[in-house]
């Protein structure tokens, strides 16, 4: 029976490398779930604590928003940890490759999958852009009792995720945020995959100063 759902977070910091640059960041990793199961979204630099937030809970899957480094490089570790499965959407695959060329992840994920765990359903939403294989969660009732979505590196507090690198693409962020975040409900909270969290609401009205300033 499953318990009263909520949300955890974990805070690593690491190094971020693409197209020969190297980034220290600090990046957010979410735990949805109960007492009792939970999926944990992202991977990011160190299964250490993401393993002892998980407690003793049964680790439904493990979740990666896209496939740059800073958000899988401890996934099989966290696999290993929790014998769960690692989700990737196929079109990050490249970038997967790069960071565990002798480990596939477990399972592809695609637009409109839907990932259960503890009576909630998280629903996938492919958002290209920052990566090919961009994906958001959407949970339409948060553990608060409003919607919720993990938005990865598409959407953050004051604008789009970054463009400007391999594989990625301002237009399409652009086509997916509008599309695909902006038409949740205003109320609907943000919780990035890294700094802070915002709201559909606040961050809808901006949307042509994004444009227009190009990032």
């Amino acid at each position: 029976m499953a318990g009263e759902l909520r949300i955890d977070e974990v805070r690593t910091s690491g190094i971020f490398s693409l197209d020969g640059g190297d980034h220290e960041v600090e990046n957010n990793i979410w735990l949805v779930g109960d007492d009792h199961e939970v999926v944990v979204v992202d991977a990011a630099h160190d299964a250490g604590p993401i393993v002892e937030a998980v407690g003793g809970r049964r680790v439904v899957a493990v979740v990666c928003t896209h496939g740059h480094n800073d958000h899988i490089n401890v996934a099989p570790d966290l696999a290993r940890a929790t014998g769960a499965p690692v989700a990737l959407h196929p079109r990050d695959r490249m970038l997967w490759d790069d960071v565990h060329p002798s480990r596939a992840p477990d399972t592809d994920l695609a637009d409109g999958d839907v990932v259960k765990v503890a009576g909630a359903h998280l629903s996938v939403l492919h958002t290209p852009g920052h990566s090919p294989g961009g994906v958001c969660l959407h949970l339409a009732e948060g553990a608060d009792g409003d919607g919720v979505v993990f938005s990865g590196d598409t959407l953050f507090e004051g604008g789009p995720g970054a463009t400007g690198r391999s594989f990625s693409d301002f237009p399409t962020i652009v086509e997916s945020i509008r599309t695909r975040l902006l038409t949740l409900p205003p109320l609907t909270v943000v919780l990035t995959g890294h700094g802070s969290s915002t709201t559909i609401g606040t961050e809808a009205p901006h949307l042509q100063e994004w444009i227009d300033r190009g990032h």
